[in-house]
Parts: structure tokens; sequence; C-alpha cells
């Protein structure tokens, strides 16, 4: 732990703030990214696959590259990890940028992946410098700060997109530059050489840190309600800008200028409602409650007749954000800090093997319930089912949660 309240003050505010600038960049592309894949690739239900297919292949970068960019941080601190990540990240969107067709388009998903896979350093991060009892309050200031940039980026992306759909990729590239340049001036180093663990490919290959979700029973179901939760919320990633063009006829203004709303929900639920709740409610039942909500957000999102209800629907759904925070904490408390890095990293394969899943599942569901002649009656499907799969991570979290409760009073 840093020795000194103030210092562990200063070093919580250089994490959010790189955080909040690695995520604006990635945010801004949003709204226009679909739309080039589109204009690449002919038709807005082809969009649909490939979309699915380019998140797939960053979730599958995520997957190999996590573990070890964990690992390396738990040998070599997290200051490294985090600034040559976001500076590789930087150099993807100039890539991108100057993409010609889809190829290039999938080569820039795929390192955006591999540079992407510092978010998993940022948490192992705030696992170093906070309590245990307080790391659910400090991983809703990570998401909070996420979703301040999420609020930021895909509003900067629709407002460029209108100008050019190559301008967002610039603009992100410059953003992730300036992480970069913050990073190395004010970012100091949390965990110390005493506490670092050699680096060994037995925990750095993905299966190897998979395995450590296995050593305690509670770690092992919330890895599985961890899953069905980032599989669920891929749907957003896969269909949702295509399906607001098609449904309801937004531009990428709008549907940046919505993006914005739904990260300024999830910033006031991670930033303000996390710590007041799981103080009040302890954080099982909180990530019980987040999972419910989010279920409700998406039924009511695929019902929506008009782009208002739709709109109002985020509000019920910003509750899942409850739930990220405070599985997060759970996981935390039952494995040493020297291990945080690994954990860190195999939660994000855990994120990656949905994340490859589900875009392939939703991008085909929604290709099958749009068109002159869809295959499925509607076309919401895609977020039906994904409250369906978010009902279901609400069901064993509750039951793995009283199995643990009880436990723990024995």
């Amino acid at each position: 732990m840093f020795p000194s309240l103030r210092r562990r003050d200063a070093a919580i505010a250089f994490i959010l703030v790189t955080a909040a600038l690695d995520i604006m960049s990635m945010g801004i592309v949003i709204p226009v990214l679909p739309s080039l894949i589109e204009e690449f690739a002919g038709s807005n239900a082809s969009a649909g696959v490939w979309n699915g297919i380019f998140v797939a292949l960053w979730a599958a970068m995520q997957f190999v590259c996590s573990p070890i960019i964990g690992s390396l941080s738990d040998r070599y601190g997290r200051r490294p990890v985090i600034l040559i990540s976001t500076i590789g990240l930087a150099a993807d969107f100039v890539l991108m940028a100057l993409a010609p067709n889809l190829w290039w388009l999938a080569v820039g998903r795929m390192i955006g992946g591999i540079t992407s896979s510092s978010f998993t350093t940022i948490y192992a991060y705030m696992a170093d410098i906070t309590e245990p009892d307080q790391r659910a309050r400090a991983y809703g200031l990570i998401g909070a700060a996420f979703s301040g940039g999420f609020v930021a980026g895909p509003l900067i992306g629709g407002v460029l997109g209108e100008i050019s759909p190559r301008a967002p990729f610039w603009a992100a590239a410059v953003l992730s530059a300036l992480a970069f340049l913050y990073g190395w001036l004010v970012l100091p180093e949390s965990l110390g050489p005493e506490k670092r663990m050699a680096f060994s490919w037995h925990r750095a290959n993905p299966f190897g840190a998979l395995r450590l979700l296995r050593s305690h029973s509670e770690l092992a179901g919330l890895a599985i309600v961890n899953f069905l939760l980032y599989f669920a919320h891929h749907v957003f990633s896969a269909v949702f800008v295509l399906y607001a063009g098609y449904r309801y006829g937004w531009s990428p203004l709008e549907v940046g200028v919505l993006l914005a709303g739904v990260g300024a929900l999830d910033m006031i639920t991670q930033g303000v409602l996390v710590g007041p709740i799981t103080q009040r409610l302890g954080d099982r039942r909180t990530m019980v409650f987040g999972l419910f909500g989010g279920a409700i957000g998406l039924t009511s999102m695929g019902l929506a007749p008009s782009g208002w209800l739709f709109a109002a629907a985020m509000l019920p759904n910003a509750l899942w954000g409850l739930a990220m925070p405070t599985i997060q904490s759970l996981m935390t408390r039952h494995v040493s800090e020297s291990e945080q890095g690994q954990l860190q990293g195999a939660n994000n394969s855990v994120a990656s093997i949905a994340g490859v899943a589900s875009p392939l599942f939703f991008g085909l569901v929604y290709s099958m319930s749009v068109g002159t002649t869809p295959e499925l009656p509607h076309p919401g499907t895609a977020f039906f089912m994904a409250a369906a799969i978010l009902l279901v991570g609400a069901v064993i979290g509750r039951v793995v949660s009283r199995r643990a409760a009880r436990k723990e009073q024995i």
C-alpha cells in the first residue's frame, strides 16, 4: 500500500484520468466504425455479420494477451505496461484512419484488442492502492472514469462523423497519445519490487490464468456470472449502431448523443451509487440487484417502438453498472496481492471468451431479424436474448452469493 493517504489519492486521480482518456479514444470511433464497415461490406445485414466478426477478433486478442499483460505487470510493475499499451493504441487508430478495405480494419481491430488489454492492469493498479473493503467503490470510480470518457467519446465521434468517417479515428489517435504523455509525466508505480512475482508462461497463458478462477468456489461462480454479464453486454457493440439506424433512422450524431447519455448514466451509477448501495446492501446483494435491473432494461429496449422509448429504457439498464464493480471487488478478496494482475488477466480472458462468441451470435441474430424477409419475427430479438442471458446471470449470482454467505457464517 502507499505510505500516505495523500499519495494514494494522487495515484487514484492519475489512474482515473488515464482510464478516462483511454476509453474516450475508443468511444470516439463507435458511431462511425459500423458505418465504415457497411460501406466496405455493401449492405446493412452483411455489416451486422462483419461487425460481429470484428468485435470477436478484438476479443480474441484480449483473450490471448490479457493474462500475459497482467502477468507482466505483476513482474515489471503496472506503470510501464499501461504506458506501452496507450501509445500502441494511438498507433492502431492511425492505422484504422488510413484503412482502404475490410482487411486493414480487421488488422486494426486485432491490434486494438492487444493494446486495450491494459485495462486489466488498471484494475490491478487500483487493487494495489486500496483496502479490500473499499474496492467496490474504487472499481466503481474506474467504471465512472470509463463512463466519463464514454460520455465525451461517442458525442465527439458523432460530431466528427458528420464531417468525415475518418476524422474520429484521427481524434482517437490524438487522445491516446495524450493519455501516454499524461501517464509518462505523472503516473507513479503502484507495485513495489518486494511484491512482484516472477513471470511464468504457466500463469500467463490464458488457460493457465483461468485455473486461478477455480481456486475458490465463489470465485468460480462469480467468473460464470462475469462471463454472462459480458456476453449480454456485447449486444451493444455488435448490433446497436446498425439497429438504431435500421429501426429508428438515427444518424451518427444521434447515436453519439444517446451513447453519451448511456455513459452519463453509467458514470452516475458506478461513481455515485455503488458506494452507498453496497454499504446498505453489501456487495453480493448489490450485484444481483444490478443484474436484474439490466435484464429489465434490455427487455424494454427490444420492445421499444420509438427512439424515445428506447432511450428511456437506458434508465433501468444502467443498473447493471452496479454489478460490474461488485463482482470485481468480491473476486479480489480470494487472491493475494501478488496475484491481482493475474486475476484481472483471467477476468479479462473470461470477458474475451464472451467477446468472441457474443458478437458473432448477436450479429447473426440481428442479420436474421432484419431485411425484407427476416427469419426471426422481431428486429429487437437480439435484445430479448441478451436480457434472458443477464437474467440467468442474476439467478446464478444469487445462488452463489447465498452459498458463500452461509459458509462465512459457519
